[in-house]
């Protein structure tokens, strides 16, 4: 029997959004645990070197990335820093403000936030707003306010604030990060596939996160031997798996607008495995209330804004690479 490219892409997008959630339930896990979120978010990253570093020969080798950084080290040390260093130090540090669904359902406004930094980023067609995705994207936005307010029972204190705050940045940094870097790469010519980018921002990444481990040290002491082993679960399941498993998908289904749309819409899946694990691993309450309404339209929110998105990329090579601007390590 004949295989449905669209089904098989979507199967294995649907994979990927499973290994995805693993940041937040093993983030969830460390915190609970007692695990100092520094260290939680530089294992990671030092985790993560290696395991890319075994993929990257597969993928296009080491050379184009070496001689990128050689050529242009404070783009990359920047936008390294940014999207990913600093991004995940606000994540993590969130992870000990709720249960894993509420850190999932928030983070989903990073798609928003790539929107709106469109126009400053851009200076071409890129730049431009589309009303029916801004539209989606305040469904999303108002599904995330929802999610914390009915998680907090409409009163959010300082400390509640606080971590929403810190998950906003996130969700901005990440993409920041990431599209300023595929601009410089434009910009310089220089020609680097998925793999090897998300390498380069790692291995560049790397200084900050020895400052991290450092802050890690003074406060909290050596990392306890569960901290590591759950740390390489997120490098191995996120940084790793996860990320090939989406950029395949995407791949696959380039010139299919449709099929496209459904790919980037299995993001939404995030939100509902992780409260499913949360609940079944960590003995999270489900949600329920106004944040199971929030849920749900944080859901609707990310399918209609795939689809309508991914409608206009397919087919255009830098246009897809946009729509996985947004999955990385």
């Amino acid at each position: 029997m004949r295989r449905s490219p669209a089904l098989y892409a979507v199967s294995i997008a649907l994979l990927s959004a499973l290994f995805f959630t693993s940041t937040y339930v093993l983030n969830r896990a460390m915190a609970s645990a007692g695990g100092h979120w520094a260290w939680t978010a530089s294992l990671r990253y030092f985790l993560t070197l290696p395991l890319l570093a075994c993929v990257v020969p597969l993928h296009g080798g080491f050379g184009p990335v070496w001689r990128a950084l050689r050529a242009h080290p404070l783009p990359w040390l920047l936008w390294s820093g940014i999207g990913f260093t600093v991004f995940c130090v606000c994540l993590t540090w969130a992870a000990d403000s709720g249960p894993s669904w509420l850190i999932a359902g928030s983070f989903q406004i990073t798609i928003v936030a790539g929107m709106l930094l469109a126009p400053l980023i851009y200076r071409d067609a890129r730049a431009r707003l589309p009303k029916r995705a801004l539209g989606l994207g305040l469904l999303i936005v108002a599904g995330v306010l929802l999610l914390q307010l009915g998680h907090f029972d409409g009163r959010l204190d300082g400390q509640a604030w606080a971590a929403l705050a810190s998950v906003c940045v996130a969700a901005v940094l990440y993409p920041l990060g990431n599209r300023q870097i595929l601009l410089h790469l434009e910009r310089s010519g220089e020609d680097l596939n998925a793999t090897q980018r998300v390498f380069g921002m790692t291995l560049a990444s790397q200084p900050f996160w020895l400052l991290v481990a450092l802050y890690a040290g003074w406060q909290s002491g050596a990392p306890a031997a569960s901290q590591i082993l759950l740390a390489a679960g997120v490098a191995l399941f996120t940084g790793t798996i996860a990320t090939i498993l989406f950029f395949h998908a995407t791949g696959l289904v380039r010139d299919d607008p449709s099929a496209l749309g459904a790919v980037e819409a299995m993001q939404a899946a995030e939100v509902l495995f992780a409260t499913a694990l949360g609940v079944a691993l960590l003995g999270e309450s489900w949600p329920s209330g106004w944040a199971a309404v929030g849920a749900g339209l944080v859901i609707a929110g990310i399918a209609g804004l795939s689809l309508v998105v991914a409608a206009k990329a397919a087919g255009d090579r830098r246009q897809t690479q946009a729509l996985r601007t947004d999955r990385g390590a």
